[in-house]
């Protein structure tokens, strides 16, 4: 059995990461020791890698909650679980899409200025009119 802050040390999860998880329902209560100090099994120590390893991806707490509810089912198929993953990574595909948008655009910004002074200075003058824009952002 492991305490909290071993629990958090062999996850890399902060404790107070932990007790929301607890709080919302991702990881039940665990057992209390006789000091009543929290004390968690192996089983919740693995749960606590999924959840942690998901979060990395981005994926969202939702998402997590559905993925541990067909985690439980494993005779199930695993359709549900790739929508999920297929779903995430078109969101990460636009956000990524979006991003390079905003990068030409801040690097056309940037290098367009030849300026000496803030009057001339083509960072400003073109925050201050979007038309100047050549990429929709």
């Amino acid at each position: 059995m492991l305490s909290i802050g071993e629990l958090s040390r062999k996850t890399g999860v902060k404790v107070p990461t932990i007790r929301y998880y607890e709080q919302t329902g991702l990881l039940a209560a665990p057992e209390r020791s006789g000091g009543n100090q929290r004390r968690y099994s192996t089983a919740e120590l693995e749960r606590l890698a999924f959840i942690k390893h998901a979060r990395d991806l981005g994926l969202s707490i939702g998402d997590i909650r559905e993925l541990l509810d067909l985690s439980a089912h494993p005779d199930r198929p695993c359709t549900d679980a790739n929508r999920i993953a297929a779903n995430h990574l078109a969101t990460i595909r636009d956000k990524i899409a979006r991003l390079q948008q905003l990068e030409a655009e801040l690097d056309r910004i940037a290098n367009g200025c030849h300026g000496e002074r803030i009057e001339n200075c083509y960072v400003i003058e073109s925050l201050s009119n979007h038309a100047l824009c050549k990429t929709p952002h």
